[in-house]
C-alpha cells in the first residue's frame, strides 16, 4: 500500500502579476478554494444525526445487512469447504511464500521501462503466477499493459452485467541493505514459522494478489462459470505512485468499459479494528487528498568566517517552525466516512463513549469556508481525536516536513536550501488550501529578509528568493463511494459478505484511507470503489502487519480467510441484481 505518492495532476494556480519584491498567487488560490466550497459540486450532503445507539432517530444511520452467501452446487460447496482443509492451508502457504521470494522492489529513481534493467524483476513474478495458477492462465484472457501490467479477464455469460474488478499490485517497497540484519527472518525468504509468513510483500500486498488468484483457480476447478465478467488488473509500481502500472491499465480498461462501466472495485486498503467493545470491518470508501510543497530558499554564498546573519538554511528553518506551529483544524465534513463509523459505534458498540454519543447527537455541519473553519471548533472531531494520531488524521489535513537539502561544505555558506512538506488533505478541504497557507507564511518571512517570493508560478529560481512549487502528484480528495445498505448495492454486498464470513457481531462501517492506492486512477470507471483487506485473524492480527518496515508478515489464518472472502464476494456479486 503506498500510501505516499498520488499521481493525478492538478492544474497549477495561475501566475499572479509581479508586485514589488513578491510574486505570488495566494489570493487567487484562496478565492478558488472558496469558490469550490460554495459551488453546487462543493456542497456537502445533509446527514441525519442520531444519538447514542440511534435512540434519537427512528431511521438507523448504520443498518447492517443480513449475512449473504451465494447459491452453490454440490461441487462449489465441496470446493468452498476445502478452503478450510489442512491440504489447502499447506498449499496456500507455499504459494504465498513463493510469491514473497520473488523480489519485485520498485525504486523511486527507476528510469524508463526498457532502459532501466531493474524493471525486469517483474518478469520472474509473471512467470511465477503462470506456473502456480495454470487454470487461471488457461481459462482467463491475459493482456499485458505497458510491458509489466497484468490484466486477467474472466468473461461472464451475461454481457449486460457490469464487470467486477479485484485489484492488487505486484511490486513491493525496497528493503535497504542496512536494515536486513534487523529482520527476524530474511526479508525475501517467505519464512513460515507455524503462524505467520514473513517477508517483504507478505501483507502489502502479495497476500491480496495471491488470494485473488487462489480464489479464481479454485472456482475454475469447481466448474464455476460467472455470469458477471471478472477483471483482475495487477499494477507493478504502486509503491512509487503507480504511473506506469495502474496509470496505464486504468485508461486501457476505461477505453473498453467507459465511464461507470464497472460495477465495483475492491483493492488493498483498510482492514479490521477492535474498538468500543466491538469488531469493525472498515472498507475504505474514500481517500484523503495529497500534495507535496517544495520550498526553495536562495541566498548569497560566501566564506563561513564572514557569514550573513541568516543563511538559506536558517531562513528555511524559520519557515519550518512557522508551518509546524500552524496546524490545520480538526473537523468532520458531513461526507467524511469516519462520521459514519461514529454512527455505527453509537448504534452497535456496547462501550461507545457517552461523551461522543452526546456530541454526535448535537453535531452541526462544519463550515465550508476555510477562514470560518479556523474559528469554528468541531467538538465532536476534537473529542474523537483524543483517541490518538491515527484517528485525528482521519479528520485533519496532515503536514510533515519530510525532506531537507542544503549546504555542501562546512566553510561555505549555503546558497540553496530546499525543503519538502508532505500533505494529506482532509475530506472537505483542498490542496489549494495548503498552498495558500504556505504562501502566507512564506510571504511574511520573505518580507522580513528582503527576499522575492515566487509562489506557485512557472518562474525559474532567482537569487535572493523563496520559491514555492506544488508537486505534479497533487491529488484532490477522492470521491466518496456510496454506502447504501437498504438496497442491493455493491457496498451492501460487501458488508453482507463480510458478516457471512466473520459473523453478525462484526460491524461493517465506512472507512477512509489516509494514504493512497492504485484506485486513484480508476475514479471514472465506477462510483463504487472499496479499499479493503478482507483477511482477518481475530487472534493474531494487530494493525497492518508491519507494512513498509522490518518484519513484515501476515498470519496464515488471515490469508486463508481472504481467499474465503473473495470466493463469497465473487459469488454474491455474480448473483446480485444491483439497484
Amino acid at each position: 500500500m503506498e500510501k505516499t505518492l498520488p499521481t493525478q495532476e492538478l492544474p497549477q494556480p495561475p501566475t499572479a502579476p509581479r508586485r514589488s519584491k513578491r510574486t505570488f498567487a495566494p489570493v487567487l488560490l484562496f478565492l478558488a478554494a472558496t469558490a469550490y466550497y460554495f459551488s453546487p459540486s462543493g456542497l456537502l450532503p445533509n446527514v441525519k444525526h442520531s444519538g447514542h445507539h440511534g435512540k434519537h432517530h427512528a431511521v438507523p444511520q448504520c443498518a447492517q445487512p443480513a449475512p449473504l452467501v451465494p447459491a452453490s452446487t454440490p461441487e462449489l460447496l465441496a470446493a468452498y469447504d476445502s478452503l478450510s482443509s489442512e491440504a489447502f492451508r499447506k498449499a496456500s502457504i507455499l504459494r504465498l511464500s513463493g510469491a514473497v521470494q520473488v523480489r519485485t522492489e520498485s525504486f523511486d529513481d527507476l528510469g524508463p521501462i526498457g532502459e532501466d534493467k531493474r524493471w525486469e524483476a517483474m518478469y520472474p513474478f509473471a512467470d511465477y503466477l503462470a506456473a502456480t495458477f495454470p487454470l487461471v492462465h488457461s481459462h482467463l484472457k491475459l493482456e499485458k499493459v505497458n510491458t509489466h501490467g497484468l490484466v486477467y479477464t474472466w468473461a461472464g455469460s451475461n454481457s449486460s452485467l457490469s464487470p467486477t474488478i479485484l485489484m492488487a499490485h505486484q511490486d513491493v517497497v525496497p528493503v535497504p541493505d542496512a536494515t536486513v540484519s534487523a529482520w527476524t527472518h530474511p526479508p525475501f525468504a517467505g519464512f513460515y514459522d507455524g503462524k505467520y509468513i514473513w517477508g517483504r510483500g507478505a501483507s502489502d500486498c502479495k497476500n491480496q494478489l495471491i488470494a485473488i488468484m487462489e480464489t479464481v483457480e479454485t472456482l475454475i476447478a469447481a466448474d464455476f462459470t460467472p455470469k458477471r465478467t471478472l477483471v483482475l488488473p495487477f499494477g507493478f509500481d504502486e509503491e512509487i505512485s503507480g504511473r506506469e502500472g495502474a496509470g496505464s491499465i486504468a485508461p486501457f480498461l476505461h477505453e473498453r468499459y467507459g465511464d461507470n462501466g464497472i460495477a465495483a472495485i475492491v483493492d488493498e486498503g483498510a482492514t479490521f479494528e477492535k474498538a468500543w467493545g466491538a469488531t469493525f470491518a472498515k472498507p475504505g470508501v474514500g481517500e484523503k487528498g495529497y500534495t507535496d510543497v517544495s520550498v526553495i530558499v536562495r541566498m548569497p554564498g560566501g566564506h563561513s568566517s564572514i557569514p550573513s546573519d541568516h543563511t538559506s538554511i536558517g531562513v528555511a528553518a524559520e519557515i519550518i517552525q512557522a508551518v509546524e506551529l500552524d496546524q490545520y483544524p480538526t473537523f468532520l465534513a458531513d461526507n467524511n466516512p469516519y462520521l459514519g463509523q461514529l454512527y455505527c459505534g453509537a448504534e452497535h458498540a456496547p462501550n461507545f463513549p457517552k461523551k461522543l454519543s452526546q456530541l454526535l447527537a448535537t453535531h452541526v455541519h462544519a463550515p465550508m469556508c476555510p477562514a470560518m473553519r479556523m474559528k469554528h471548533k468541531d467538538g465532536l472531531a476534537l473529542e474523537a481525536a483524543k483517541a490518538g494520531p491515527g484517528t485525528k488524521y482521519l479528520m485533519q489535513t496532515s503536514q510533515a516536513v519530510d525532506v531537507i537539502t542544503g549546504g555542501v561544505k562546512t566553510n561555505a555558506l549555503p546558497e540553496r536550501t530546499e525543503i519538502t512538506i508532505n500533505h494529506r488533505i482532509n475530506v472537505g478541504s483542498t490542496p489549494q488550501e495548503a498552498w495558500y497557507k504556505i504562501s502566507k507564511i512564506a510571504e511574511k518571512i520573505a518580507k522580513k529578509h528582503n527576499l522575492t517570493l515566487q509562489a506557485f508560478t512557472p518562474a525559474k529560481e532567482i537569487p535572493n528568493s523563496i520559491t514555492l512549487r506544488a508537486s505534479k502528484t497533487t491529488l484532490p480528495v477522492a470521491p466518496i463511494s456510496p454506502t447504501l445498505t437498504n438496497i442491493t448495492s455493491p457496498y451492501s454486498i460487501l458488508a453482507a459478505t463480510t458478516r457471512a464470513l466473520y459473523g453478525e457481531d462484526t460491524i461493517v462501517a465506512p472507512g477512509i484511507m489516509t494514504g493512497n492506492t492504485d484506485t486513484r486512477y480508476y475514479w471514472a470507471l465506477t462510483k463504487h470503489i472499496f479499499r479493503f483487506g478482507p483477511g482477518y485473524d481475530a487472534e493474531l492480527d494487530n494493525g497492518l502487519g508491519n507494512i513498509h518496515t522490518v518484519d513484515e508478515k501476515v498470519s496464515v489464518t488471515n490469508h486463508v480467510n481472504a481467499v474465503k472472502w473473495f470466493w463469497l464476494f465473487v459469488g454474491n456479486m455474480d448473483a446480485a441484481e444491483l439497484e
